[in-house]
């Protein structure tokens, strides 16, 4: 029997019978709805007795586990039933199933391991994403392998994508989906903007706008802010300024206690507040708001793969995430934003949000994708590619734990996959496993993953924190905060069937055990005694010189932040240097040194990029000298390399004819790829090279023409020549673009007359965009249509200029009169 979804008054309800059509005869479908349709939770049971699933289950991915919990709650209630009957729920680390479930709501990273275990999704009829326009990269990683597993193994398992928002063409293009619009039922919102202000008093102008809102509107109250200390500070305020109202916080690290009391009304109907992080934009419904007061900020993690450190960034809300939150005001009947930006300033926000793939850590997937069998990421559909750079140092650090080799998954990358933690994490655990050190990594593991319990005014010692939750769970002391981070070690205790450890432990053993799921942040103390850090990584870091760490010469550093190139240290542990001995390695280092301009060559004993011993090298191959000057090339090579105008133009020339003969084999003379292919057009040049005038006085333009076939070279010069001769005898150089746009000719008039048709070059292909210079070198015109030029404008020029340049030839005819470069000589 079918969910009776036609007594529901939602707007999905008249698109449900159009789903259900397709999905019979597609495999792949895009519904675009707004908030509030019902398509997170009427949608899906209606399909649970379509007869395309063949009686297999239906997954429903959400982007955060509180909205997963609180949709699965709801669908469970819809049919009357228990959660975990027909309906259930995985998150990490928490499921309610049982035989009889046949919807499962999951967060996107649960899909991705159920895969990892069942590839051909034999028990799954239908997936569904929603809420997809997030882009989280669980969410980019689940929809490129349930699309292969679609292409390759099961053509009759369903997509189902939902979102409010999104650039469908391009999806559905990439897909080759079917596309369904419902507009839904959009009730007016009434959109004020309040002007722009400092962030710095962010909390102040936001309670300030919600005193306002609370006075001259009816409803409840939701408030967007970027991050948890803007809630904090907001909701002290409005305690104190709205006592009659109900002020409640919501954000992903609160209990679930805490984030029903924010969801449900008050069933003594008293007004609320509830001040939110993103979590609230889409799939959460909060009943009885008609108030929307938008800060108009995020707090996202951006992961640089140079520093391998992720750096905080409170950004300005994209256009759609504006009017996903505007929207929530209108869910049950006309409602009010407040936004705290101004019009000019809404008039210049990005459209989208950058998909998370594009600034994260790539570490799990690039593991997820070896467990997979995966080697080359590009063979993915990917709506958008994950970057090369942070993937390669996502390959390398797996490398450096074992977990991959060469590529290929290890078994102790199996190990490693097979826990639901990050890969450092999981390496961690298993290495504390094999030292019998056990419990302290579970503590360690769940303090990592977790908000700092004491805080920055603690310092940065991570023993501090171990310490405080070895006592509260000795003592069974209620302490918030350490309460979710015992929780979380209980789970990873769970994993390895052990006991809690309560006894006093080394520091120096903390520090290692870090040191192993973060390499590259041991850090040696630089001399002056200033607690500035050199990091393996090659990068600094610093914290406060007060602090009770500063005089220790080695640190593993678990919480670093980016800030100005320079990372702030947030929370590590000591070491002890008898402990880095498994670290170090002898490495040969030969490289240009840019800076004193030639080859330096050392054998080193290093830790990364520190450097605790080394001594010259007096003998190194030629193949070694010449991956040090690539490199050196690769990285500075515009700076070491004489790529002058000419060069430039040469280059630009070639760049162009490969655009313009996409059939023809043009090499690719783009500056930026040269530098990166180097070795193979200037490695026989370089083979004399002893410093930097060396490299700066090759002929780079020679050199790269005789990197041209025989037939390129023989035709370069009529095709895309350097100069144009013109009338007066002159030959005038053609300026090339990079991108084959089109190459331009600027010339004086006087020394055209006589010409009738705009040259060509090309082969007669491609014509030139004429700048008509003044005597006096000044652009007067710019045409590519020069016999147009002549019959109109022509003689409009000419009565402007002949009153400033009265001693130049200024004819009545210009296509019968003689060319000429200067002033006549009979003048």
């Amino acid at each position: 029997m079918s969910f009776p979804y036609a007594s529901f008054d939602l707007p999905i309800v008249q698109a449900i019978p159009e789903v259900q059509s397709l999905l019979k005869t597609n495999n792949t479908l895009i519904l675009h709805a707004p908030p509030g349709a019902g398509k997170s939770t009427l949608l899906p049971l209606t399909l649970l007795e379509e007869t395309f699933l063949r009686g297999k289950k239906v997954l429903m991915l959400e982007p955060r586990r509180l909205a997963a919990k609180s949709i699965a709650f709801r669908m469970a209630e819809l049919l009357g039933e228990e959660i975990g009957k027909t309906v259930g729920y995985r998150i990490r680390f928490e499921s309610v199933l049982s035989s009889t479930t046949r919807l499962e709501v999951l967060t996107e990273g649960i899909l991705t391991r159920i895969m990892q275990h069942d590839n051909a999704l034999e028990e799954v009829g239908l997936v569904i994403f929603d809420e997809f326009h997030e882009r989280s990269i669980h969410a980019d990683l689940a929809m490129a392998l349930c699309r292969q597993v679609q292409e390759f193994l099961r053509p009759d398992l369903r997509i189902l994508i939902m979102s409010a928002t999104l650039d469908m063409p391009q999806l559905a293009d990439l897909l080759g989906a079917k596309t369904l619009r419902t507009e839904g039922r959009i009730y007016p919102v009434s959109v004020h903007y309040k002007g722009d202000y400092d962030p710095w008093i962010m909390h102040e102008f936001v309670a300030k706008a919600v005193i306002e809102a609370a006075k001259n509107h009816n409803g409840d109250i939701l408030v967007f802010l970027p991050g948890q200390g803007e809630i904090r500070k907001t909701v002290e305020i409005l305690k104190s300024r709205l006592p009659t109202f109900l002020i409640y916080p919501l954000y992903g690290q609160l209990s679930a206690m805490a984030q029903q009391q924010a969801l449900r009304p008050n069933k003594q109907g008293k007004r609320k507040v509830v001040i939110s992080t993103a979590i609230a934009e889409t799939s959460l419904t909060i009943e009885g708001v008609s108030i929307v007061i938008d800060a108009g900020y995020s707090r996202i993690s951006k992961f640089n793969p140079r520093s391998g450190m992720n750096r905080l960034e409170t950004v300005r809300v994209t256009l759609d995430a504006a009017d996903q939150r505007a929207g929530r005001a209108g869910r049950l009947g006309p409602g009010t934003c407040y936004r705290l930006w101004s019009k000019a300033t809404h008039s210049n926000l990005e459209a989208f949000r950058v998909p998370e793939i594009l600034e994260a850590d790539l570490s799990s997937l690039v593991l997820d994708l070896a467990n997979w069998g995966v080697r080359d990421i590009l063979s993915l559909t990917w709506l958008s590619p994950p970057p090369l750079g942070a993937s390669k140092q996502a390959q390398d650090l797996l490398e450096e734990m074992g977990a991959l080799e060469a590529g290929k998954i290890t078994g102790h990358g199996r190990a490693v996959h097979r826990i639901p933690a990050h890969p450092r994490i999981a390496h961690m655990l298993l290495t504390a496993k094999a030292h019998g050190n056990l419990g302290l990594a579970t503590d360690i593991a769940a303090l990592l993953e977790e908000k700092d319990p004491l805080g920055t005014d603690a310092g940065v010692d991570i023993n501090l924190r171990l310490e405080a939750l070895r006592r509260a769970r000795k003592e069974s002391l209620s302490i918030k905060g350490l309460q979710k981070i015992e929780k979380a070690a209980k789970q990873f205790r769970k994993l390895f069937d052990s006991e809690p450890d309560n006894n006093p432990f080394d520091p120096f053993e903390t520090g290692l055990l870090i040191a192993s799921a973060y390499p590259e942040r041991i850090a040696c103390s630089k001399p002056g005694n200033n607690a500035r850090f050199q990091l393996a990584n090659g990068r600094l870091a610093m914290f406060s010189h007060k602090d009770d760490l500063a005089n220790e010469s080695w640190l593993a550093i678990s919480h670093i932040d980016e800030r100005d190139n320079v990372g702030k240290i947030f929370m590590a542990s000591p070491m002890n240097p008898k402990d880095l001995v498994p670290f170090l390695k002898e490495k040969r280092v030969i490289q240009w040194d840019l800076k004193k301009g030639g080859l330096i060559a050392q054998k080193t004993l290093s830790i990364g990029g520190i450097v605790l011993r080394s001594e010259p090298l007096s003998e190194f191959s030629d193949e070694e000298k010449l991956k040090a000057i690539s490199h050196a090339i690769r990285s500075q090579g515009e700076k070491l390399l004489n790529f002058s105008e000419e060069v430039i133009q040469f280059c630009n020339r070639v760049c162009s004819l490969r655009i313009w003969n996409q059939d023809e084999d043009w090499p690719d003379y783009h500056i930026p790829f040269l530098l990166q292919q180097n070795e193979t057009w200037l490695g026989p040049y370089v083979q004399q090279v002893k410093k930097n005038e060396d490299l700066n006085k090759l002929d780079l333009k020679s050199i790269l023409f005789h990197q041209l076939n025989y037939g390129q070279q023989e035709v370069l010069d009529s095709l895309a020549p350097e100069r144009i001769k013109v009338p007066s005898g002159t030959a005038i150089k053609v300026n090339y673009g990079k991108d084959g746009e089109v190459p331009v000719l600027a010339v004086r008039l006087q020394e055209i007359f006589g010409m009738l048709e705009t040259p060509r070059i090309n082969a007669g292909k491609t014509p030139l965009l004429l700048h008509l210079l003044s005597p006096g070198f000044k652009p007067v015109q710019v045409t590519s249509d020069l016999r147009s030029f002549w019959q109109k404008t022509y003689f409009e020029v000419k009565k402007d200029l002949k009153r400033r340049y009265p001693k130049h030839a200024w004819p009545e005819n210009p296509l019968e009169a003689q060319a000429i470069r200067g002033v006549p000589k009979n003048r």
